[in-house]
């Protein structure tokens, strides 16, 4: 099986180096020079790619745009997988699937990463026990799906899940997106400078990601701007009956404000009972 990993940031570089660790030849392709040289030099992969006509499977680890550009506007072998691994779905899909294609598409979305982006930060087992996303509709090719679950387990991930698209971008605009926008918006207050010795676990929770790379954020939130702004708008609601009870110095309403979040986690740690989601654990 002969695998391209277009883009090798710090996801498509840990994809190269964590199909390596399973014994697959990986050759890699970005657009910029620096990359693919780093990635040569070092043995995460095994070749630069400067076409795809050849490859069985390839990976595209680029942002929103650069993704849809790439996949739209390069060719590849027929009956070859083309999978993306961007944190959107359904505008990804709907791209590919308006146009004839002699490729199999899937998409995927790894759940793991770090603070730091670029490849010199990759590492082979950034998915040791780790979820992927991977969406599918009618159309999708069930042999092409079974590929890109069998890599999937080979690069070490812990747990598949399985949904449409649809689910798949409603759903990370909750767990992904709005904690980065929260994160975001958390550091801008007066009171972050001078924080030295006043900080324990909960600060660095909430700050962890608040330092991301806004070039690529930006687009994956306009990407899936109806979900997200439901959700900030949830949110928002929800901060402003606490502070509406703190305000009031109602005790008994926040108290009750408080316990509906708190039983609402308690019942979240149930397993999933979505019939149009199959989370499949591999390890």
């Amino acid at each position: 099986m002969k695998i391209c990993v277009a883009g090798l940031g710090i996801i498509g570089g840990s994809i190269c180096m964590a199909l390596k660790r399973a014994g697959y030849a990986v050759d890699g392709y970005d657009k910029f020079q620096l990359p693919p040289e780093y990635a040569l030099n070092n043995g995460i992969i095994d070749g630069v790619a400067s076409s795809f006509n050849n490859y069985d499977v390839v990976f595209v680890a680029m942002p929103f745009e650069a993704t849809v550009d790439f996949i739209l506007n390069n060719s590849f072998k027929t009956g070859a997988i083309v999978s993306d691994i961007c944190g959107v779905k359904k505008p990804i899909e709907a791209a590919i699937c308006r146009i004839y294609r002699n490729f199999r598409y899937v998409g995927c979305h790894p759940m793991a990463g770090k603070e730091v982006s670029g490849i010199q930060n990759a590492c082979a087992d950034l998915f040791d026990g780790r979820s992927m996303v991977i969406t599918s509709n009618k159309d999708t090719d069930p042999e092409a799906l079974k590929t890109v679950e069998k890599l999937t387990y080979d690069m070490g991930f812990g747990y598949i899940v399985k949904c449409s698209a649809e689910i798949h971008d409603r759903k990370i605009a909750y767990t992904s997106q709005l904690a980065h926008v929260v994160s975001n918006a958390y550091v801008k207050d007066i009171d972050l400078d001078d924080c030295l010795g006043f900080t324990g676990g909960s600060f660095q929770d909430m700050t962890r990601i608040a330092g991301v790379d806004e070039e690529v954020w930006a687009s994956l939130y306009l990407a899936n701007a109806e979900n997200l702004t439901e959700k900030i708008s949830s949110l928002i609601s929800s901060l402003t009956e606490i502070k509406d009870a703190i305000e009031g110095k109602d005790e008994e309403e926040l108290k009750k404000v408080l316990a509906c979040g708190r039983t609402l986690f308690d019942g979240s740690k149930k397993i999933n009972t979505n019939k149009d989601i199959f989370v499949q654990k591999l390890r």
